[in-house]
């Protein structure tokens, strides 16, 4: 039986190519590998229309309708990460596509940059920094989150992990999640309650056209003047204008972000200019360990898939 044809179509920046996933996966089957990302449907299409087998590695690349209709021998599509939302489930389906992701395996790495992001700002670390490197000696900039409460909405896998993480640091942990059955020990609230009581609020969502912008000036206008929100979600489930508005003018303290509505950040995004904002480049679940396992699960859902048997199935 001949090889399938597998087909690796945007890993840029390179991640997936350093691994020893990969080095595995080449060594077992040839791999059409593409270091650059597609840029457009149809340059996508180009590069996977004659694969059974697709490995995507970044969400830059949407699967559409359009895509799926255009690869008719496509069999499976293992994504590396958990967020399927550049992918059309319902097409996929359609069109006979397995779809496969990497759940968990970034939860601890997300959950400690979270962790992180909150503690950055509280302590308003980036800023302190700068000054003490300029000679200055600043004091007052810093806020004590033991004691405090934190509020977590998702709990998913990375919600309970970093329910801990602020437990263990002495945080009252509350939280709001759209299956209560997820709670594990973790105090439930009503949603409006959890923006009005949080000193910190984290968000753990997923991408749907159920959570896309539902978070916007309405929750930011229910939160403390002092509290802090934190997102290593996705950015467009937060109306990027609101959040910009309620930290521009003070309504809220700051705010810890890895992800934005468009990604990398354009040169002179309003946000670039706010000095109560703590960035990082969706770098949350980028860690050396948390890297190699997801793609590592990505390739072992394709030799899973192959065999019969196959794993992490979202469709």
């Amino acid at each position: 039986m001949p090889d399938p044809k597998i087909v690796v179509p945007d890993d840029y920046p390179p991640v997936l190519a350093p691994s020893q996933a990969y080095k595995q996966l080449t060594a077992r089957s040839p791999v059409e590998y593409h270091d650059s990302l597609p840029g457009s449907a149809e340059r996508l299409i180009e590069r996977i229309a004659g694969a059974e087998i697709v490995i995507n590695i970044r969400s830059s690349s949407k699967f559409t309708a359009a895509v799926f209709a255009q690869c008719p021998r496509l069999r499976l599509l293992s994504l590396w990460g958990t967020g399927t939302d550049n992918v059309d489930l319902a097409a996929a389906k359609r069109h006979g596509v397995t779809v496969t992701n990497t759940p968990g395996v970034s939860a601890v790495s997300i959950a400690e940059h979270s962790l992180a992001l909150m503690l950055a700002v509280a302590r308003s670390i980036p800023r302190i920094d700068a000054q003490t490197r300029q000679g200055q000696w600043p004091r007052g900039f810093s806020a004590q989150m033991h004691g405090k409460t934190l509020g977590i909405i998702g709990l998913g896998v990375i919600g309970r992990q970093f329910a801990r993480l602020g437990a263990g640091i002495g945080m009252r942990v509350i939280a709001w999640t759209m299956h209560p059955n997820a709670a594990l020990g973790v105090e439930l609230v009503e949603r409006d309650e959890l923006f009005r009581a949080s000193d910190a609020i984290s968000l753990h969502l997923r991408l749907s056209p159920e959570t896309r912008g539902s978070i916007g000036k309405r929750e930011f206008d229910l939160m403390k003047p002092t509290a802090i929100f934190i997102n290593t979600a996705r950015g467009p489930i937060v109306d990027e204008a609101a959040l910009i508005e309620a930290l521009a003018t003070r309504r809220i303290a700051g705010a810890g972000l890895d992800v934005f509505d468009t990604e990398p950040l354009p040169a002179g995004h309003p946000i670039l200019a706010l000095d109560n904002v703590v960035l990082t480049p969706h770098s949350a679940g980028v860690t050396p360990e948390a890297l190699e396992a997801g793609l590592q699960l990505a390739v072992d859902n394709v030799w899973n898939f192959l065999a019969g048997k196959p794993t992490h199935v979202v469709v």
